[in-house]
């Protein structure tokens, strides 16, 4: 069996990617997360994911990475085909939830898995991607709402600043998508591309006796 790496710290992805019955290691990929000039969401996210999924991967030896999947993942939060980052105070969370009172906005999550080829003469790296992107609705905040919202200290590392799995749950009127992935990884998606790389769900390691 392949060992899987999640490229990233976050506590949200390592307990979705648990959740799933995947074993797996961590390690926190360093790049540049600033936008490109002209770049769109979409491009963004896509790029990241696959960035955090190949600096983690060419870090192995050699030998490693014929064994190894690394998996990527980014998420942002757009309106207005803006992308909302994390707030670095209380007056940009006040600002960015502001502008999200009342309104639909999406979130697109890409993920990404890097392996290698073992089908290429040359071991060439195998890059695969998904992006998913889901409609969500908030109620009407008010400013106190929101400033009461900032000092539970939940929005600070928070892109858009509101964690929909947290406190910030309860502003979400609707939505339209996969939950997971607004939370920072699709289950289904995750599952599929893990399965194109040798790496099946923990379901389909079960054995049903007749």
């Amino acid at each position: 069996m392949k060992q899987l790496i999640l490229a990233s710290q976050s506590p949200r992805r390592k307990a979705l990617l648990t959740q799933i019955g995947y074993q797996f290691i961590t390690q926190a990929a360093d790049i540049n997360e600033s936008v490109k000039p002209n770049e769109n969401a979409t491009d963004y996210v896509v790029r990241l994911a696959k960035e955090k999924a190949q600096v983690i991967f060419s870090s192995l030896p050699t030998h490693q990475q014929l064994h190894t999947v690394v998996l990527g993942s980014d998420t942002s939060v757009v309106i207005e085909n803006e992308i909302l980052g994390k707030p670095a105070n209380e007056a940009q969370c006040i600002a960015t939830l502001q502008r999200l009172s009342n309104k639909q906005h999406q979130v697109f999550t890409a993920i990404a898995v890097v392996s290698k080829n073992k089908n290429s003469q040359q071991h060439k790296n195998n890059v695969l991607s998904t992006l998913v992107e889901t409609q969500v609705q908030f109620k009407l905040l008010t400013v106190d709402e929101i400033k009461a919202y900032w000092r539970t200290g939940e929005p600070c590392d928070k892109a858009g600043s509101y964690g929909i799995q947290g406190i910030g749950g309860q502003f979400v009127t609707t939505i339209n998508g996969s939950y997971s992935a607004v939370v920072g990884l699709p289950l289904y998606e995750t599952v599929q591309l893990l399965e194109c790389v040798g790496l099946p769900s923990s379901l389909s390691q079960i054995k049903i006796k007749d």
